[in-house]
């Protein structure tokens, strides 16, 4: 199995990835959640189009709950997209790679 590209993030350090970077995609997702398999790759192929302008990371939302909570959020697959530390646009489940991008390509 191929080791993900795209890293996992816990609480502690979110708030200063976001602070850091300019552009930031959340993956929200889960190990036991089918649709989220659909959206991992595409979230993978995200960071590797866009791998010197936007950080594309992952939460595991039974690791950390408080950032999940954080925003509202009640489902997953859940993809949040940051720019400058605030939050630009929500996509909630599985969406076809395009709507990422577009969202991306809108920020840059």
């Amino acid at each position: 199995m191929p080791t993900d590209i795209v890293t996992y993030v816990q609480e502690s350090e979110f708030d200063t990835l976001l602070s850091k970077e300019k552009i930031v995609v959340v993956d929200f997702t889960a190990t036991w959640c089918g649709p989220c398999r659909i959206v991992s790759p595409l979230m993978d192929q995200l960071a590797n189009e866009y791998k010197d302008r936007v950080k594309v990371v992952k939460i595991d939302v039974d690791k950390d709950k408080p950032v999940f909570k954080k925003f509202g959020l009640r489902s997953i697959p859940a993809v949040l997209i940051f720019k400058d530390g605030e939050l630009a646009q929500t996509i909630i489940g599985v969406s076809p790679y395009e709507e990422f991008s577009t969202a991306v390509e809108k920020l840059l």
